[in-house]
């Protein structure tokens, strides 16, 4: 409960932390957050602006002692990715997030936590409040639709912002300072096709894919974890040539930045076929199970008798459809030559919706190299026109390249290792962060990006390390004392 939650240490951030996950804030709909944070802005006597897409910036002068110091951006986003397990009854609209305290961790009950990036702006919140802690000049950027399009850091227009340090504070890993991300595209593929009855012959099935971690499509898409399209089109296919097997609907995924961890497909087979059939993908499912039982040892492939739907698609664009989804690279593409262990490209084939003569599948390629992306963006628009599919690109944002020469980064290295003894780790991440896009109109200052623990984001299992986020704490106040003079 967030009462529990509010005796958390530090008190403040935690304290804003709860009274943020109490408004509901999902991309594209946060009317309510810029509405809390304007009113926060106002009651503290603050400067406060929203500007012309929505992004809210509150300005701090320096505390006594600090004026000479660097006018200092501190950026999170005010939008959460909202994922729920299928069990859970849970309004997003309407609800507050429900939270919990597990050991160490802040969990939700059922639902993502808001953590990324609600820890990021509860943190902002807490030092503009303070009246205690020692800083430069603050300027508080808070952006919006974060997670499904950067659109606030593509709306902020130069000028609004004098501050020559920006402290991004979106990375969830309390040891690793980072310095560079991915850019990412949306590619979409889409056809319409004919419908038609299902013969008497016929019988249906309902097939679940269920069960699965899912998870952030860019920081976990190298771990192996199942992608519910996936595993959904391995059971489809080859289908009709073995059972007569038609397709209906298939609903799998929900936001392009999620591993999809559901999918469920509804599906004619002939009669005749009936027991031949559930032994098949009874053993399929076995088979896929026992290949995925380290890493998703909770997956459910559920194939239940069903009322025989009364119409099924056009078996040429079937049979085309399944193809292009068993070539659609899903995964990663490409390993970074030039840093250790970091996903240079990949895809996440994250949304599939196949219903009344429509077709729909959402991509999110991501690549530091934007070349890269262009070119795994372009295999999968070949996969899909080559099955009649029109293919879209949109939402290109451009990546964040490292500057290893930064000030600000030899300063917080130099920190960190003061108050941790041992040296941070200093990484790019194929995460997508609003650093990039902001350099565009901000092309001097310099950036950095750093948060605490934060594990399992973009799922339901998303939950906050209560001792990390501790460390994170002394570490900002750290940071903001130490601020180079301008």
């Amino acid at each position: 409960m967030a009462t529990e939650i509010r005796q958390l240490e530090p008190r403040s951030l935690w304290n804003k932390f709860a009274d943020l996950n109490a408004i509901p804030r999902p991309s594209k709909k946060e009317e309510r957050v810029i509405a809390f944070m304007k009113a926060f802005g106002a009651n503290l006597d603050l400067e406060t602006i929203e500007d012309e897409v929505g992004n809210v910036i509150i300005k701090k002068p320096a505390t006594t002692g600090m004026e000479d110091r660097t006018t200092v951006v501190m950026q999170s986003h005010l939008d959460m990715v909202h994922q729920k397990n299928s069990n859970t009854i849970f309004d997003f609209d309407t609800q507050g997030i429900d939270m919990f305290i597990d050991g160490d961790w802040v969990k939700a009950k059922g639902t993502t936590l808001g953590a990324d990036n609600g820890l990021g702006v509860a943190t902002i919140m807490a030092i503009l409040e303070s009246t205690d802690i020692p800083h430069p000049a603050i300027e508080a950027l808070f952006t919006i639709d974060e997670e499904t399009g950067m659109t606030g850091a593509m709306g902020l227009k130069g000028g609004l912002l004098s501050g020559g340090i920006l402290l991004n504070l979106d990375t969830e890993e309390d040891d690793e300072i980072g310095v560079g991300c991915a850019g990412g595209i949306d590619v979409t593929a889409t056809r319409t096709y004919n419908e038609e009855e299902a013969p008497e012959f016929k019988i249906g099935f309902e097939i679940n894919v269920k069960g699965l971690q899912g998870g952030h499509s860019g920081m976990q898409i190298h771990e192996g974890l199942g992608n519910a399209n996936k595993i959904m089109n391995r059971l489809l296919f080859d289908g009709f040539e073995k059972y007569g097997l038609r397709i209906s609907e298939i609903d799998g995924g929900s936001l392009r930045n999620a591993i999809p961890r559901e999918s469920k497909a509804i599906v004619a087979i002939d009669a005749i076929h009936e027991m031949r059939f559930i032994s098949d993908i009874n053993g399929l499912a076995h088979t896929i199970k026992t290949e995925y039982k380290t890493m998703e040892p909770d997956l459910i492939i559920e194939v239940s008798k069903t009322e025989t739907p009364k119409k099924i698609m056009d078996l040429g664009v079937q049979e085309g459809f399944t193809r292009a989804m068993y070539a659609a690279l899903n995964g990663v593409y490409s390993m970074s030559p030039d840093i250790p262990d970091l996903v240079e490209t990949s895809n996440n084939i994250a949304k599939v919706s196949l219903k009344e003569e429509n077709i729909k599948v959402e991509c999110l390629t991501r690549s530091s190299v934007e070349s890269s992306k262009m070119d795994l963006a372009n295999s999968l628009r070949a996969t899909f026109e080559l099955t009649g599919c029109e293919v879209e690109f949109s939402g290109d944002y451009p990546g964040w390249a490292p500057n290893m020469d930064s000030a600000i980064l030899k300063v917080m290295t130099r920190l960190y290792e003061e108050l941790n003894g041992e040296k941070p780790h200093i990484a790019a991440c194929h995460a997508g962060l609003e650093c990039g896009i902001l350099g565009q109109n901000y092309p001097e200052m310099d950036m950095i990006s750093f948060g605490p623990n934060i594990k399992g984001a973009h799922s339901p299992d998303e939950r906050a390390q209560i001792s990390s986020v501790q460390k994170y704490w002394k570490f900002v106040l750290e940071i903001l004392k130490n601020i180079p003079k301008k």
